[in-house]
């Protein structure tokens, strides 16, 4: 706990205080925390300008399928929204992940328990997260996604998160 709250910190000061040498540096470090598994990750995965291979990877290992351990590439883009709304809000702190990649076999389950589940669910391509963002209030976390038109945004008021994918522009 004492680790995350340490890192959490040097993220948010390598965000909003400049270099002391006035060169300017272009990574993109996020925090997670997931909700089933209870596994933590901080990691950089956007650097020099590209993306890191070292940190995608480990991404896509925190955001498998948690239910069959099964994984699938996570769009990059996925993480530039999060890494954008971040930044439109002024507020870095750790992702709460209650849904990322999920398995074809998870996607048939869920859907037939739930008729609020897509067919075709963005979360299956490995191009949408379902959040909340320690400290954020979800409906302002919901306005900031809506507003940088980046793709789709779900708002689950009685569940408390906000779904964010790579799809189309739309809202629900």
């Amino acid at each position: 706990m004492m680790i995350r709250l340490i890192l959490v910190v040097v993220v948010t000061a390598a965000l909003m205080v400049p270099s002391l040498l006035g060169a300017s540096s272009d990574a993109r470090t996020l925090s997670f925390y997931h909700t089933h598994t209870g596994k933590d990750l901080v990691v950089t995965y956007y650097e020099d300008g590209g993306y890191l291979s070292e940190g995608m990877g480990q991404i896509t290992a925190f955001l498998a399928d948690w239910r069959n351990g099964k994984q699938k590439d996570i769009d990059p883009e996925l993480m530039d929204i999060l890494w954008e709304i971040q930044l439109a809000g002024r507020h870095v702190d750790t992702y709460e992940v209650i849904s990322a990649y999920r398995s074809p076999e998870t996607n048939g389950l869920l859907r037939s328990r739930s008729n609020g589940v897509a067919k075709m669910s963005q979360h299956i391509p490995g191009k949408a997260i379902d959040v909340r963002l320690r400290g954020l209030d979800t409906k302002t976390l919901r306005d900031i996604a809506l507003g940088l038109e980046r793709g789709g945004v779900g708002f689950y008021a009685k569940s408390d998160f906000v779904h964010v994918d790579t799809g189309r522009v739309r809202r629900w």
